[in-house]
């Protein structure tokens, strides 16, 4: 990632939550967002298998109501860090039975955005005085969203 990415990373994280991030906690994030998003994906996929279709709508994607706002938040974060060009490039994911169609994937770079002020602000309810986050913190926060996405 380029220095002007890194610093928006770190912008982006606090102004979310107020954190401090480094280079080892942006490889937890891309760690974090890959793995999310594919669990999405895997759940979008068996909805549209489920209904008889070829191609992954966006309607298939099991964004939830907490997501969603969390995706209402990151949109406004975004307008001042600028962050959606950077997400766009993690969108990337692995070859699925079912293809997500353009409208689907458009919408990644949101999901994302979404999931990572949901990360943040995750970390300020389990430990509102961490500024830096470190493994422990990662580890724990990881696990939550494991059980519910």
């Amino acid at each position: 990632m380029t220095v002007t990415g890194v610093s928006k990373f770190e912008r982006f994280f606090r102004a979310a939550a107020s954190l401090d991030v480094d280079r080892n906690d942006l490889k937890r994030y891309g760690d974090f967002v890959d793995a999310k998003l594919y669990d999405l994906l895997v759940v979008g996929q068996a909805s549209a298998k489920a209904n008889g279709r070829d191609t992954v709508e966006p309607w298939d994607l099991p964004i939830t109501k907490g997501l969603q706002e969390s995706i209402h938040r990151f949109r406004r974060l975004d307008e001042e860090v600028e962050l959606k060009p950077i997400l766009e490039q993690l969108a990337a994911h692995p070859p699925l039975d079912r293809t997500p169609t353009q409208e689907a994937e458009e919408r990644y770079p949101e999901i994302i955005g979404g999931l990572s002020v949901a990360l943040a602000e995750t970390f300020k309810i389990l430990y509102p005085d961490v500024k830096n986050p470190q493994t422990s913190h990662w580890e724990a926060v990881t696990a939550v969203f494991d059980r519910l996405l």
